[in-house]
């Protein structure tokens, strides 16, 4: 299990797993229940690569970051340790 701390978003973790470069168990502590468990469901067994790509860069309001921006930086962090 990745645990990853997000920046500037109402989310204060984001947890998940990646098997053989697929997503799974993607859970945010906190945030927007309804739309971050609904990103969960989305992307459950996608590519972790590709779904990093998708999501960065999405922004939140006037926020400069959202929480699927985050989602995409902690993939990109939990890729790169792995």
């Amino acid at each position: 299990m990745f645990e990853y701390k997000p920046e500037g978003v109402c989310a204060s973790k984001i947890e998940f797993d990646i098997t053989d470069g697929k997503l799974h168990n993607v859970k945010f502590v906190g945030g927007c229940p309804g739309n971050l468990k609904a990103i969960s469901k989305l992307i459950e067994g996608a590519d972790a690569e590709n779904v990093a790509k998708i999501l960065r860069g999405n922004i939140c309001g006037k926020r400069n970051t959202s929480c699927a921006d985050q989602l995409s930086k902690a993939i990109e962090e939990a890729l790169l340790t792995a």
